[in-house]
């Protein structure tokens, strides 16, 4: 794996949030999945790492995020972390992943994995994680890379044409889209090296 992404580790992530501003809004879920690579040099999903979280005090939340994602953050049951726990977890665990596979730095894979990213980095800075696993700026977005293998850019889409079951029913949970998005992303990359682009 060190050698196949500059010593990168692809980790695939996924938030939820209350809104569309990382500086402002809620981040209410979050998922992290560290891709691993076989013998034959073809990649599959790791285990993934995934919390419900409660709002920083004074966040904001757009009441049209929390309807379109189906997530209320102060129902009772809800069984939610705070942030900085959830967020040292997360780091922790992706370090391990770092470091069992040889590689120096993980680096977010999402689908508009910038939005992803932005949040992250923002509740890490919030929450004062010095040890931040993740390349602060490069990502590998499976919305520009389904553009390109599949001509789709919407996840769903995407999965259907790659052969990854979706069922919309479920989507817009962190662990639900990690998981999608990262079977998607194996799929391309094992494509490109049975295409011949790699190794």
């Amino acid at each position: 794996m060190a050698e196949r992404f500059r010593s990168y580790l692809p980790v695939v992530v996924d938030v939820e949030t209350g809104g569309f501003n990382a500086a402002t809004d809620a981040l209410l879920e979050i998922a992290a999945l560290p891709i691993e690579m076989d013998e034959a040099g073809y990649l599959h999903p790791g285990e993934m790492i995934s919390f419900h979280i409660k709002p920083f005090e004074g966040a904001n939340i757009e009441p049209s995020a929390i309807e379109f994602i189906g997530v209320n953050p102060f129902h009772p049951l809800r069984v939610a972390h705070e942030e900085e726990e959830a967020l040292s977890k997360i780091a922790r665990s992706v370090r391990k992943s770092v470091k069992a596979q040889d590689c120096t730095r993980a680096v977010l894979v999402g689908h508009n994995a910038a939005f992803d990213l932005s949040f992250i980095m923002a509740a890490m800075e919030r929450n004062h994680i010095k040890r931040n696993p993740f390349h602060p700026f490069s990502c590998f977005d499976t919305a520009t890379l389904s553009g390109l293998a599949y001509g789709q850019t919407v996840l769903s889409k995407a999965c259907e044409v790659s052969g990854v079951n979706f069922d919309k029913n479920e989507a817009h949970s962190a662990r639900y889209d990690t998981e999608k998005t990262a079977e998607l992303f194996c799929n391309i990359v094992n494509r490109w090296k049975d295409l011949g682009g790699w190794g």
